[in-house]
């Protein structure tokens, strides 16, 4: 409710960030209809009447509304894929600001991958799943799209981050959606921060979605590295500009 009575209207009126307010005029308010969408869109609809039914191994927070390992293909697409309206605004930003290397905590089906991937083409996109089963299926989305641009490391997150991350020299995009609790969260925050250039953008998922996640929003927010925030209630965005010389946090309807 707090975030509903203090957010501001998505139209840049009264913003006084140049940051936040190009933001809002040249991503969040694009209507433009990109050409990836269409064929992304199409793997989301035959993924939610696919039947097959697959045994899953949660890392994480697991979900609140499949308790089963065993679920439908359809199942975990209804309940675990990003919504088409915040999927295509991750591709809007990876197109506007079209950072080199991206990465991301929590490939599901491949489907935000997907837009990652096909925003700038000449990117590197190295994602991370922890479920075997959900990775293949992943890899098949991507050959179907013909997206050569990404890197798919499967197990869990704890094992797998750290090691692929040194052998990287620095981290422009971020997309965490993964373990939805507390400690995992702001552990995967700070092992990205060593790899923040000034540009660096880092986008958080659910960020509402339990007490514990507002508690890591707010750390994360609050963090000396972190200049400006943005917060659209199903997913918060954090910059790390040196330009922004007093901390700003925004939160704007979406």
């Amino acid at each position: 409710m707090h975030y509903y009575l203090t957010a501001a209207n998505g139209n840049g009126h009264g913003v006084h960030s140049p940051l936040v307010f190009n933001f809002i005029t040249h991503v969040l308010n694009d209507k433009r209809f990109f050409y990836a969408y269409d064929q992304v869109e199409r793997l989301r609809e035959h993924l939610l009447i696919n039947n097959t039914q697959i045994e899953v191994q949660d890392y994480g927070a697991g979900s609140s509304v499949m308790t089963s390992r065993k679920r439908t293909i359809k199942d975990i697409a209804r309940w675990s894929l990003k919504s088409s309206k915040y999927a295509r605004l991750l591709f809007r930003m990876v197109h506007y600001y079209q950072p080199h290397t991206i990465v991301e905590l929590g490939t599901s089906f491949g489907i935000t991958t997907a837009y990652l991937a096909a925003a700038n083409p000449a990117s590197e996109v190295l994602t991370f799943e922890g479920a075997e089963t959900i990775a293949a299926l992943a890899k098949q989305q991507f050959a179907h799209l013909n997206l050569r641009n990404i890197h798919l490391v499967t197990g869990n997150f704890d094992n797998t981050l750290q090691p692929a991350l040194q052998k990287m020299q620095q981290v422009d995009f971020a997309f965490v959606d993964g373990n939805h609790r507390k400690e995992p969260t702001l552990n995967y925050f700070s092992w990205l921060l060593p790899y923040v250039q000034p540009a660096s953008i880092f986008v958080f998922d659910d960020i509402h979605w339990s007490a514990e996640m507002e508690e890591a929003w707010r750390v994360i927010q609050s963090h000396p590295s972190v200049t400006c925030s943005i917060d659209l209630f199903f997913i918060g965005i954090v910059f790390f500009t040196p330009d922004i010389k007093i901390k700003q946090n925004f939160s704007i309807r979406f």
